[in-house]
């Protein structure tokens, strides 16, 4: 039986265009929970070359061009939090939208379009909070030592990291296991254009939603004349991503071609819904996004893109925005020519196409992160807490086994912090 589910896993594998990562320092996968009986192979394959209104051919924010993601995390007690990256190896336009009440951010400002910032090189999605911030020291090495940001002349360069980060301190034991400028400087050294490993990985490593697991999670559409979406978000909200009638994730009903083929609804023994939601949270919480688009646009549109995208965040959460979370989404661009204005009446029908792709992409992105999430740190994923809904989900372990995610070491973290060390002061 083992063998015949690893037979059927491999050619799932292979259906989506994938292909087992042996990497160095990579996270060990989680146990395989690939069904018996799944969903037929053709209804799991994503359309290459892209089709109008589907998934790019991995579903992922890397199906955008330009796009590359890092991810660094510790699974091991007292740790269990971590570090992602998105990083844009061409400086790209972006800005941001924040409505959630407890932000943890860093270099947000700088994205106003009212303030002269030419670009990003890389956004960072973090754990640890506030003190997670600090990873982004070591991002700003891994680029200072490329050459890559604001150029300062004969000084070198000042490269543009902007942060938001999630609160799971404390979620692994030490409220003092976290992370700092080591783990920035390997998520951004193990950055990659393939697949992105979804849900408790990276900075969705300690992530929790609505008393479930949450994590890591990534989608894409293609729009035609090859423009491309792409969102990824950690899941860590007070509200919850089911509907407390059903226990079917809100996110799923925004599915496009067979990326939720085999989800079922879980069974009335399963779903015990409470008979009131809570709106009160832990404290402990947030949800934070980049959605992406290859589409050139000028700031301000990048903006109106972070903020339509909040509208997939509320579609696919409740409650959401609370005073306990610091929702963030991040809006970029990495396309190149005459940009797209806001104020520009003939932008207008593709700017709105964009911006609504933005927030289902990202509605989608969040049902794959609370999927894709395994039981860790004690605390129930869906499938685990609804398994008749997932029995014929076989993509939902792709999603949590595909990609490069490092596990953090000491020997690594040794290397790291010999790597960041900066001129010291004259005796």
């Amino acid at each position: 039986m083992r063998a015949r589910r690893v037979l059927r896993l491999s050619a799932v594998v292979a259906g989506l265009g994938l292909t087992s990562l042996a990497l160095s320092g990579a996270a060990a996968n989680p146990p395989d929970r690939t069904p018996a009986v799944g969903p037929p192979l053709p209804a799991l394959q994503s359309a290459y070359p892209p089709k109008v209104g589907l998934p790019g051919r991995l579903n992922s924010i890397t199906d955008v061009p330009g796009v590359r993601v890092g991810q660094v995390q510790s699974r091991t007690a007292p740790f269990l939090t971590g570090t992602s990256i998105v990083y844009f190896p061409s400086m790209s336009v972006a800005s941001v939208d924040q409505r959630g009440g407890a932000p943890a951010t860093k270099e947000t400002d700088l994205l106003s379009p009212l303030n002269s910032n030419p670009g990003v090189n890389a956004i960072q999605l973090s754990g640890s909070s506030m003190y997670g911030l600090s990873a982004t020291d070591g991002v700003i090495r891994y680029l200072e030592n490329r050459g890559e940001g604001v150029p300062l002349g004969s000084v070198g360069v000042a490269p543009i990291v902007p942060a938001a980060d999630i609160y799971d301190l404390g979620r692994g034991g030490d409220i003092k296991a976290r992370t700092g400028p080591e783990w920035g400087l390997v998520a951004a050294s193990a950055n990659a254009g393939g697949p992105v490993r979804q849900g408790a990985w990276g900075g969705g490593t300690g992530a929790r939603t609505g008393g479930l697991k949450g994590g890591v999670g990534t989608a894409s559409v293609y729009l035609g004349d090859g423009i491309y979406v792409g969102a990824m978000v950690i899941v860590n909200s007070a509200g919850s991503p089911i509907d407390p009638a059903t226990c079917e994730l809100l996110g799923a009903q925004f599915g496009i071609g067979y990326e939720f083929a085999g989800l079922k609804k879980p069974s009335m023994s399963e779903c015990q819904p409470p008979k009131t939601t809570s709106t009160k949270g832990d404290g402990l919480n947030t949800t934070i996004a980049v959605v992406v688009t290859n589409a050139p646009l000028e700031k301000a549109a990048a903006q109106r893109m972070s903020g339509n995208a909040h509208d997939g965040m509320a579609r696919a959460i409740r409650p959401i925005h609370t005073l306990y979370d610091g929702d963030t989404v991040f809006g970029v661009s990495t396309g190149k020519g005459t940009p797209l204005r806001i104020n520009d009446p003939a932008a207008s029908p593709q700017l709105n196409a964009i911006f609504g792709a933005g927030a289902d992409t990202l509605s989608r992105a969040i049902a794959k992160a609370v999927l894709a999430a395994d039981s860790v740190g004690g605390t129930s994923s869906y499938c685990d807490r609804y398994p008749s809904a997932c029995t014929k989900l076989p993509q939902a372990n792709v999603w949590r086994t595909h990609g490069k995610a490092v596990e953090m070491t000491r020997a690594l973290f040794d290397r790291a912090s010999k790597d960041l060390k900066v001129t010291p002061l004259p005796r």
